[in-house]
C-alpha cells in the first residue's frame, strides 16, 4: 500500500506539480486513497440502496432532516462570511489572484476552503436520505454526477490551489447552499411546505452561479497571474457541464411542468371537474424506477 501510495504521489506531481505545503498533514488531504474509497461506497450505496430499500417501508427521518438541514446552512452560511471577509482583508484581485500573494489571508481562505471540502463529504448524506425515504427520483445523473464529483475535484483543489482564484465559485455556492439547505430544512415541516415559494429561484441562483464562476474564471485567462492556467481551464469546463446539466432539469422541471398545468386547466374548464397537480418531474431518468409507494415508516 505505502509503494502505491508513493506511486501516485509521484504521478501527481508530475502531472500537476508539486502540491502545496501548507496543508500538509490536514485531514484526509495527505492521501487521495480515503477520498476515492468514500466516492466508491457512494457510488454503491446509490446502487445498492434501493434496491435494498425495494420491498421496505420508508423512513420518514423528519427529525433528523430538519437538524441536518439547519446544521449544513449555518455551516454554508459560516464559510460564505469567512470568505468574504478572508477576501476583502487579503484585497483579492476580482480578475485573478494568485495563491501566495496576500500572507495570512491566503490561510484564512484555506482554513475556510478545507470546510467546504469537507462539505461536500457531508453532503453525501443528501442521496442517502432519499434512498432511506425511497425518494428514488430524487437521485438522478445529476444529483450523483455533482455530488461525487465535487468531493474530488475538491481534494485536488486543496492540494494544488488552496486559496488565490479558488475561492470564487465557492463563495457562490456557499451563498446558494444557505438558501437550499434553508428550504429543504423548512420542507421538511409539512405545515411549512404551503410557505415555501423560492425552490424555483434557487436553481435560477444555480445558473447564474455557474455562469459568473466561468466569468471570473475567465479574467484569470485574459489577464493571467501566477495563478495555473490549467485549473482555469478546468474549471470553465466543470462549469459547463454543469450548466448543461442544471439548464436541462430546469426546463424539465418548470417549463414542463408548467405547461402541464396549463392543459389540466383548460381540461378542467372543458369538463367542468376539478384536478389536482402533483406531479414530480425531473432533468433525468431516475437510478431507480417504478418503485411503489409504502406506508411511511415512524421513526
Amino acid at each position: 500500500m505505502e509503494n502505491f501510495d508513493a506511486s501516485l504521489s509521484t504521478y501527481f506531481k508530475a502531472l500537476l506539480g508539486p502540491r502545496d505545503t501548507r496543508v500538509k498533514g490536514w485531514f484526509l488531504l495527505d492521501n487521495y486513497i480515503p477520498t476515492f474509497i468514500c466516492s466508491v461506497i457512494y457510488l454503491l450505496t446509490v446502487w445498492l440502496g434501493p434496491k435494498y430499500m425495494k420491498n421496505r417501508q420508508p423512513f420518514s427521518c423528519r427529525r433528523i432532516l430538519v437538524v441536518y438541514n439547519l446544521g449544513l446552512t449555518l455551516l454554508s452560511l459560516y464559510m460564505f462570511c469567512e470568505l468574504v471577509t478572508g477576501v476583502w482583508e487579503g484585497r483579492y484581485n476580482f480578475f485573478c489572484q494568485g495563491t501566495r500573494s496576500a500572507g495570512e489571508a491566503d490561510m484564512k481562505i484555506i482554513r475556510v476552503l478545507w470546510w467546504y471540502y469537507f462539505s461536500k463529504l457531508i453532503e453525501f448524506m443528501d442521496t442517502f436520505f432519499f434512498i432511506l425515504r425511497k425518494n428514488n427520483h430524487q437521485i438522478t445523473v445529476l444529483h450523483v454526477y455533482h455530488h461525487a464529483s465535487m468531493l474530488n475535484i475538491w481534494w485536488f483543489v486543496m492540494n494544488w490551489v488552496p486559496c488565490g482564484h479558488s475561492y470564487f465559485g465557492a463563495t457562490l455556492n456557499s451563498f446558494i447552499h444557505v438558501l437550499m439547505y434553508s428550504y429543504y430544512g423548512l420542507s421538511s415541516v409539512p405545515s411549512m411546505r404551503p410557505y415555501l415559494w423560492w425552490k424555483k429561484y434557487i436553481t435560477q441562483g444555480q445558473l447564474l452561479q455557474f455562469v459568473l464562476t466561468i466569468i471570473q474564471t475567465s479574467c484569470g485567462v485574459i489577464w493571467p497571474c501566477s495563478f495555473p492556467l490549467g485549473w482555469l481551464y478546468f474549471q470553465i469546463g466543470y462549469m459547463i457541464s454543469l450548466i448543461a446539466f442544471f439548464t436541462n432539469f430546469y426546463i424539465q422541471t418548470y417549463n414542463k411542468k408548467g405547461a402541464s398545468r396549463r392543459k389540466e386547466h383548460l381540461k378542467d374548464h372543458q369538463n367542468g371537474s376539478v384536478a389536482a397537480v402533483n406531479g414530480h418531474t425531473n432533468s433525468f431518468s431516475s437510478l431507480e424506477n417504478h418503485v411503489k409507494p409504502r406506508k411511511q415508516r415512524k421513526d
